[in-house]
């Protein structure tokens, strides 16, 4: 009966846990968004009222959202200044930074 537990308990929850640490990592998402913290302040919250709050985003959101910068898919008033900030990270740098900014409550 306890081995059952075991299973059902692992086969639950592990899928979940490899999937968050899949995505990104928050710890290095915060060390590669220096940049950001000029429009989103260290904790996500815009510097001006035009400019959105990251804390607390879904992640995926987060990263759609700067791939689509990247890739000229996201037009907007700030489009060109993102594309500029986001052209020298990889897929990578992206999950971590929408990790970390996922992250903040």
């Amino acid at each position: 009966m306890k081995s059952t537990q075991i299973l059902i308990f692992a086969s639950i929850f592990v899928p979940l846990l490899s999937h968050a640490s899949s995505f990104g990592n928050p710890e290095l998402g915060e060390m590669k968004a220096p940049s950001c913290v000029f429009c989103h302040n260290p904790n996500g919250a815009p510097t001006q009222a035009n400019y959105p709050n990251l804390n607390g985003q879904n992640s995926l959101y987060l990263f759609n959202a700067m791939k689509a910068y990247q890739n000229d898919e996201r037009q907007g008033a700030m489009a060109e200044l993102m594309k500029a900030q986001l052209q020298n990270l990889t897929e990578e740098d992206l999950k971590d930074i929408a990790a970390f900014y996922s992250t903040i409550d």
